[in-house]
């Protein structure tokens, strides 16, 4: 099966690549030129990025790119309550593949609070992001199950999380997979970005995104919520 089988809507655009690394190179150069038209047009950018193991490749790349990086804001779509020290933090990922070199010399807006719960910690990241200027680009990512950032199916809070309008920017979730306790950005937020770019590599997430399509209950597949909203997705096999 090939994206082109797909009915996507017109919102969403294709940009078809070869393999994994052409699809890296090029998302971080789309990327980097957006960010560099937001600091040309308004002094200052403001990037949110996904975690997980995908991602690394094109934020080593992105890393590479010639920018401004002291006029950019970075934050996270979702984190994993767990210290940035911690092997799975979304925050050390990017610490480690993406603050390098110029780089490094981004603002960085975290979402992990060392709190008391779980529910504390999210209030908090709601008031660190009220610092968070207006999202120029938002790189999602997709599970199998159809999740983007931890907006996950069945998580207590999902329904408040996918709403189109709300006043929380983060709010506590919970995954199905270790680490459970999650703090994710609401659809709210991440919906208010400039360009939203989304990352398909393979066969299996194809399927998944094919899925999606055919439904239209956002609780069953959370990344429903973004597809028929201006989308670029990113697709190798």
């Amino acid at each position: 099966m090939a994206i082109s089988e797909l009915q996507l809507p017109a919102t969403v655009k294709v940009h078809e690549l070869a393999d994994p690394k052409t699809l890296a190179a090029t998302q971080a150069h789309d990327v980097a030129e957006r960010l560099r038209q937001a600091i040309a047009s308004k002094g200052q950018a403001c990037l949110v990025l996904s975690g997980g193991r995908s991602p690394v490749p094109f934020l080593e790349k992105l890393a590479g790119e010639a920018l401004d990086w002291t006029r950019v804001t970075v934050s996270l779509a979702d984190e994993r309550w767990v210290p940035v020290a911690h092997q799975d933090s979304n925050a050390g990922l990017l610490a480690r593949h993406l603050f390098k070199g110029p780089a490094a010399k981004a603002r960085f807006i975290g979402l992990y609070q060392p709190a008391a719960t779980l529910e504390a910690a999210a209030e908090q990241a709601d008031q660190v992001l009220a610092d968070l200027p207006p999202i120029d680009v938002l790189v999602l990512g997709m599970g199998d199950d159809g999740h983007t950032a931890s907006l996950f199916p069945a998580s207590p809070n999902l329904r408040q999380g996918l709403a189109k309008v709300g006043e929380r920017r983060c709010l506590p979730m919970l995954a199905p997979s270790v680490p459970h306790q999650r703090l994710s950005m609401t659809r709210a937020l991440l919906a208010s970005a400039g360009l939203t770019l989304l990352a398909v590599q393979g066969a299996g997430k194809l399927a998944t995104l094919r899925t999606a399509l055919a439904g239209e209950d956002p609780t069953e597949m959370p990344i429903r919520a973004f597809l028929h909203d201006p989308l670029d997705i990113y697709w190798c096999p």
